[in-house]
């Protein structure tokens, strides 16, 4: 107890803390039984590095959740921070919160209530119902929050910037704010925002804290104006908060009970530098070939890749196809609908359910049209980036029609490290069409006739005009990378 102590306390405190419920390093056991760390990517990963060097006076700290058992164990092992050679040279403290406490948190709140009230995900006439099993849920929410506060109160030198992601953290900035008043605190939401009819679906107390949850910041960070707005007018009805607006309209500020927390927008963009790099490595060229073996000679691709997330809208992408193939019968043989729907939140029935419905809508489609030599098409369910890009590469239109999106940022990397050019079929219900929106053709998500007739506009294309598209449309995606969307939020702390 007493060495392990002095550990503790000789660890510096950091001018910079981020935290997420996702950290970059996760743990499994190997077949010899020794603890296996692999190591995280993405905008976050990407971000922290960038500001671990520009640090001063001490390194960022990451305050992160154990996911799984493996995790559990080598945050318990490592004590207060991970190993850095199990983590690419990032300090980062994973968090031991008890599983069920956990599972309650995360895929009874953050999941299963936060994420479907802001992407408006509800079947109203039977959900949601907040009942007795809700609030159990939600004090463990309240208590996942708690544990993140302090965790953060305890990394974070005199002043610190801490920089808060996402819905699963909406509570942190307040509780933080009480606890360490110090601090610079910054939120940052990845989702949109859901406008004030749809989130006072929620209990009012409930709505409520949330609100003051990410109004105990001193900034609120939004990927689109859209969903800045949609947060402010939520400020307004539930709490009656004073929205303040700049010279062209735009909500600048939320004040409320003698605080001022000001609003931002950070368009996340895509790597371009990693994405045209790792796109071209041997693994990605061995898949190119097998895609273009799968597709067949002289046959045009229509590419989506997601998660099977009931946000984004696969099983409609696939009806649209299918009445491409009625309305227009000259695609039939000619076209190959290549689709990765990589399985999501496989614990959850409802979205083993979506899983097992996008499947079987595919394999109607294949058993409809389907001929010897053509299946239309290409399901796959593993996950594999290497493939991912390689499709990216390959296709000549990509299909991207969430629902609803805080962003989407593969309707951002497509156009990066397309080989010949790509036509953009985007829902307008995406963050990402507010950038995109001019050289992509748009479409109401819900409208399947609209999809295909976009689909058949855009396998029409004239090549040069794909060409010219894909080039500003790559320009846009690359605007503010992962690194530089970090800094910003930093900065404007």
């Amino acid at each position: 107890m007493v060495a392990e102590h002095v550990h503790t306390a000789s660890i510096a405190a950091a001018p910079i803390v981020v935290a997420s419920n996702r950290g970059p390093v996760s743990y499994r056991r190997s077949e010899d039984g020794t603890l296996v760390a692999g190591r995280g990517g993405g905008g976050l990963v990407s971000g922290l590095s960038s500001i671990q060097r520009d640090a001063e006076g001490g390194a960022a700290v990451w305050v992160c959740a154990a996911l799984g058992e493996g995790d559990r164990e080598a945050a318990r092992a490592a004590g207060r921070r991970l190993p850095t050679d199990d983590t690419g040279g990032h300090h980062v403290r994973m968090l031991d919160i008890p599983p069920d406490t956990f599972a309650a948190a995360y895929n009874g709140i953050a999941n299963s209530v936060l994420w479907f009230v802001h992407h408006m995900l509800y079947q109203t006439p039977l959900e949601p119902s907040f009942d007795r099993e809700f609030r159990t849920q939600w004090a463990a929410y309240e208590e996942y929050n708690a544990a993140f506060a302090d965790a953060v109160a305890e990394e974070a030198a005199q002043g610190a910037a801490v920089l808060v992601q996402d819905y699963h953290l909406a509570l942190v900035p307040g509780l933080l704010r009480a606890r360490r008043p110090d601090l610079r605190i910054g939120h940052f939401s990845h989702t949109p925002w859901a406008p004030p009819d749809y989130f006072r679906m929620l209990p009012d107390d409930v709505a409520g804290q949330l609100l003051q949850g990410v109004l105990g910041g001193d900034r609120a960070g939004f990927l689109t104006r859209r969903w800045a707005e949609a947060f402010a007018a939520c400020c307004a009805d539930v709490l009656g908060a004073e929205v303040v607006r700049d010279g062209e309209g735009r909500a600048a500020e939320v004040r409320f009970e003698g605080r001022t927390t000001r609003l931002g927008v950070h368009g996340l963009g895509a790597d371009g530098d990693f994405l045209r790099e790792r796109a071209h490595r041997a693994d990605v060229e061995e898949r190119m070939a097998a895609l273009r073996a799968q597709i067949g000679p002289g046959r045009r691709a229509i590419v989506r890749v997601d998660r099977t997330e009931l946000s984004k809208n696969i099983v409609r992408g696939l009806y649209a196809y299918r009445l491409l193939l009625e309305d227009h019968p000259q695609w039939r043989g000619k076209v190959v609908h290549v689709a990765f729907a990589y399985p999501s939140r496989q614990d959850l029935a409802v979205y083993r359910d979506y899983t097992a419905q996008v499947e079987r809508v595919a394999r109607g489609i294949n058993a409809d049209f389907g001929t010897e030599g053509w299946e239309p098409v290409a399901l796959h369910v593993k996950d594999d980036f290497a493939r991912s890009l390689a499709a990216y590469r390959l296709a000549d239109v990509a299909l991207v029609n969430p629902i609803r999106d805080g962003m989407n940022l593969v309707a951002k990397e497509v156009p990066v490290v397309s080989d010949h050019g790509c036509a953009l079929v985007l829902s307008r219900e995406a963050g990402a069409a507010a950038e995109l929106g001019d050289e992509a053709i748009t479409v109401n998500p819900y409208d399947v006739e609209a999809t295909a007739r976009a689909l058949h506009l855009a396998l029409l294309m004239d090549p040069g005009e794909r060409a010219e598209r894909t080039k500003r449309l790559a320009a846009a995606a690359t605007a503010l990378p992962p690194a530089r969307w970090f800094t910003d939020q930093l900065q404007a702390l």
